[in-house]
């Protein structure tokens, strides 16, 4: 066993003379191994976060690419890394040109992290005084109602996130939500049929709204357009879509990218109560300013 760690470290000693005397080494300290840590997570979440989309391949394709040059370093061939490094400025805005639909989807999702809304308040929230039980169990009985005729829906229950966006793309109605509604709007032949209404607390505020596709390689093949644009709009927005079948009648419920099928009327109640019941957050700056204003209380209390 000896033997074959000397053979092993002999080789790897003949290997760094021969083809990586170039790289002069350094000496680690812990900082060196706190950014390893560091830049390691970042690489895995990053390929963890592209690996369902359409950008998978492109990257296999950059990897390839990166891979040949650093063959190219190995074995010194010189006129290969001169084109390279000539060809990184343009690379790096091709880059940011061919992956600017993952980049926008990744900052949105960077922005709408705890840790982030925590320290800085980008307005982007609202105070959402949440719907009403009335609400849901007209969203209940219009979506099974529906799904027993199988008359295709889509519902987007806005959060906190306000989807101006897309409801722009849509016809404005401000109603107030019931299942007749919901029902007359999503009937076939119908001026507002066809595209997704947007509910904004008891209202429709919107309705033949147009929302994004999601890219995702991982959705069922068994699902169509109409799932595909409920867990891409929950893909960029922490909305939740109610999701009725025209083929199977099936009621399914998409949000923060994942869909939850087939579900009965409790099931759909459920999720609806989730999000009812949900607070909006709250920066730091204004916690902070509340402890402020506590301690003076207590210090004028205590004097």
């Amino acid at each position: 066993m000896q033997a074959f760690i000397s053979t092993i470290q002999r080789l790897a000693e003949w290997f760094a003379e021969k083809y990586m005397y170039w790289v002069t080494p350094q000496k680690i300290r812990l900082t060196d191994v706190v950014e390893i840590f560091i830049i390691t997570f970042f690489v895995y979440h990053v390929l963890r976060w592209i690996k369902g989309t359409r950008a998978w391949m492109l990257f296999k394709g950059i990897v390839v690419i990166l891979l040949f040059i650093l063959v190219a370093g190995i074995f010194q061939m010189n006129t290969i890394l001169w084109l390279a490094s000539r060809m990184v400025d343009v690379a790096l805005t091709a880059l940011a040109v061919i992956f600017q639909p993952e980049l926008r989807k990744a900052l949105d999702q960077l922005g709408r992290k705890r840790f982030v809304t925590a320290l800085f308040d980008f307005g982007v929230t609202q105070d959402s005084g949440r719907f009403s039980d009335r609400t849901i169990n007209e969203l209940v009985k219009a979506s099974f109602e529906m799904g027993k005729v199988k008359t295709g829906a889509l519902i987007v229950v806005e959060q906190d996130i306000v989807l101006t966006e897309y409801e722009r793309t849509g016809i404005a109605l401000d109603s107030l939500l019931t299942s007749q509604l919901l029902i007359n709007i999503f009937e076939k032949n119908t001026p507002l049929h066809d595209g997704a209404i947007i509910v904004r607390r008891d209202r429709v505020v919107a309705a033949t709204c147009y929302l994004p596709l999601s890219d995702s390689m991982t959705i069922s093949k068994e699902l169509g357009t109409r799932h595909r644009a409920a867990i891409g709009i929950s893909e960029v927005s922490d909305s939740l879509t109610i999701i009725v079948s025209e083929e199977t009648g099936a009621v399914s419920v998409a949000k923060t990218g994942q869909i939850y099928r087939n579900l009965d009327q409790e099931g759909l109640r459920e999720h609806l109560k989730i999000i009812q019941n949900a607070e909006s957050e709250q920066s730091r700056l204004q916690l902070l300013q509340r402890r402020f204003k506590d301690a003076k209380k207590r210090r004028k209390n205590t004097d």
